[in-house]
C-alpha cells in the first residue's frame, strides 16, 4: 500500500509560484494513478489534477488548467504539483492521494492519502 507525504506547502502573493511534492514511502508508486485535491476552509475536498501511471495521460480541473503542471517519477517514488500564476483561491489545504481506478477516478476511489499540505496565497 502507498505511503504518503506531501511537502513544499507555503505563504506566497498572489502571481508567484509554488512547487508540491509527495514522497510514497510504501509499496511502488508505478501501477497507481495519482491525483492532487485541496480543500479550502468551510469547502468540500475537490479534485485538483490527476495523472495516469505512466505519465502519458493528465487531467485538470477547469480551475487550474493552464496554471498547474502534475507530473511523476515512478523511479524515485515521487509526485509533483507544479502551480503557477497563483490566486488567493487557490488557498487549500492540499493532497496527494493514489488509485488504482485509473486518472479519471472520482474522489471516491482514491484509497490513499496523505496527510496534507498547507498553501496559502495572499492578494
Amino acid at each position: 500500500q502507498l505511503q504518503l507525504v506531501e511537502s513544499g506547502g507555503g505563504l506566497v502573493q498572489a502571481g508567484e509560484s509554488l512547487t508540491l511534492s509527495c514522497r510514497n514511502k510504501g509499496t511502488p508508486l508505478s501501477p497507481y494513478a495519482m491525483g492532487w485535491f485541496r480543500r479550502a476552509p468551510g469547502e468540500e475536498r475537490e479534485f485538483v489534477a490527476s495523472i495516469s501511471w505512466s505519465g502519458a495521460m493528465t487531467n485538470y480541473a477547469d480551475s487550474v488548467k493552464g496554471r498547474f503542471t502534475i507530473s511523476r517519477d515512478n523511479a524515485k517514488n515521487m509526485v509533483y504539483l507544479q502551480m503557477s500564476s497563483l490566486k488567493p483561491e487557490d488557498t487549500a489545504a492540499y493532497y496527494c492521494a493514489g488509485t488504482l481506478g485509473g486518472p479519471r477516478a472520482t474522489i471516491t476511489e482514491y484509497d490513499y492519502w496523505g496527510q496534507g499540505t498547507q498553501v496559502t496565497v495572499s492578494s
